[in-house]
């Protein structure tokens, strides 16, 4: 459980799981010399448990149809870092690429993006971090191997548009062609 909360202390999630068992909420079993918890889904709280961790889906649907009804749509928009691992905190801000294929955003563009700014935190609390490219933009920074590629490739959760890698493929094919 520990390795999967990502954080506070081994001693410390033990302890908040012993607690948990005692109100109930989960049921703790003696596997040999571990314990295994699961969440007793008849306690009164259980729903709001499992309400709990449909949250980031949650979120992540609110950016898809927010961008979705957008009058200017980007080429691409995906969600990373540690929103898209789901080991943020309170914190942490929420990381979102978006790609267009325009030279100079005009100020509808601007307008959108400062909306989607307002509502995410709005949404979550955390404030939205924008990482905007044109496309030629995605190609210089995959031309000079910049480290956040590889954070946009590995993480990268699809809001809006072709998955990141199928974009980049798409550009380099058309760039080499």
């Amino acid at each position: 459980m520990h390795q999967l909360a990502a954080t506070g202390s081994e001693r410390g999630v033990r302890n908040a799981l012993h607690r948990l068992a005692e109100t109930g909420l989960v049921d703790a079993t003696a596997v040999g010399p571990s314990v295994q918890y699961t969440l007793n889904r008849e306690h009164v709280a259980a729903a709001a448990v499992l309400e709990l961790t449909s949250l980031r889906p949650r979120l992540f649907d609110r950016f898809r149809a927010s961008i979705d009804a957008w009058a200017i749509k980007p080429e691409h928009a995906s969600i990373f870092g540690s929103a898209a691992r789901g080991d943020g905190n309170l914190d942490s801000d929420i990381d979102l690429l978006i790609v267009h294929r325009f030279d100079k955003p005009s100020a509808a563009w601007e307008e959108q993006l400062s909306e989607l700014s307002s509502q995410a935190l709005r949404w979550s609390g955390n404030y939205l971090q924008t990482y905007v490219l044109s496309t030629d933009g995605l190609l210089a920074h995959l031309e000079a191997a910049e480290p956040i590629v590889d954070d946009w490739k590995r993480d990268g959760v699809r809001i809006h548009g072709p998955e990141i890698r199928t974009l980049i493929n798409q550009l380099t094919h058309r760039e080499s062609a």
